[in-house]
């Protein structure tokens, strides 16, 4: 989570230098809770600077609400959310389902007009604090292993999944998920 917009104009700037690629942008503006965790300087940093330079960005429903300025309720808002966040900054746009919509079903608008769902499965574990950054980071490992896009999200839902199913069970509340038992794929 970067919160302020001094921060991220300082990464769009260093990721620029070092011509970054198969930048992978998690929005992390809303926690778990419903909090807003972006003043509106840094939500205006992150549209305006690293948004553009995205291979990806993986907003989960109520992020996706705010870059996309209207409320999602069904899977054709969360699709059509997807497209116009896509066009909008001119990246690729993986809207996470889940949040009580959508099962646990994602969907992927590309900048080339195309779009693909990922089915899901809910996996029944309160601990799922993390999922969503875990599965962003997932997807920049297989874009750097050489995977596409497609492929990449593809590997990423079922490594979330596999440590969701793990059941970690630490401390109260929302934990996190597991990571320790993970068979990865060697191909």
């Amino acid at each position: 989570m970067v919160s302020s917009g001094e921060l991220i104009r300082v990464i769009a700037e260093r990721l620029s230098y070092y011509k970054a690629e198969n930048i992978v942008v998690d929005p992390v503006m809303i926690s778990t809770s419903g909090s807003r965790l972006l003043d509106d300087d840094a939500v205006g940093a992150l549209k305006e600077l690293l948004l553009p330079m995205a291979a990806v960005a993986t907003p989960n429903i109520p992020e996706a609400q705010i870059l996309w300025g209207r409320g999602i309720h069904s899977a054709e808002e969360m699709e059509q959310a997807a497209k116009e966040i896509s066009k909008a900054y001119g990246c690729n746009v993986l809207c996470k389902g889940g949040h009580s919509l959508n099962d646990a079903n994602d969907v992927l608008a590309e900048t080339d007009g195309t779009v693909t769902w990922f089915a899901g499965t809910r996996v029944d574990n309160p601990n799922t604090h993390g999922t969503g950054c875990t599965l962003s980071s997932a997807i920049a490992a297989n874009l750097a292993k050489g995977y596409d896009l497609k492929e990449a999200v593809k590997r990423a839902k079922e490594y979330i999944t596999q440590a969701l199913e793990a059941g970690l069970d630490l401390g109260k509340g929302s934990g996190p998920v597991s990571y320790t038992h993970l068979t990865l794929p060697t191909t």
